[in-house]
């Protein structure tokens, strides 16, 4: 797997040069940050909701 991936990465920087296929990567990974910060505060927000509904 870690083969294939570098594989993947050596054709994207042969394709579109290195600075597009660096932003691209991090890009990638800052969505998934992204991605998990949101579902972090969906779960907060249904946690609070929940907790205001059985206490009243």
């Amino acid at each position: 797997m870690p083969l294939l991936f570098f594989i993947l990465i050596v054709i994207l920087i042969a394709q579109v040069g290195f600075w597009n296929t660096l932003g691209a990567i991090l890009g990638a990974a800052a969505m998934m940050v992204l991605l998990v910060v949101i579902v972090a505060a969906i779960v907060v927000v249904g946690g609070l909701f929940v907790t205001k509904r059985m206490m009243s």
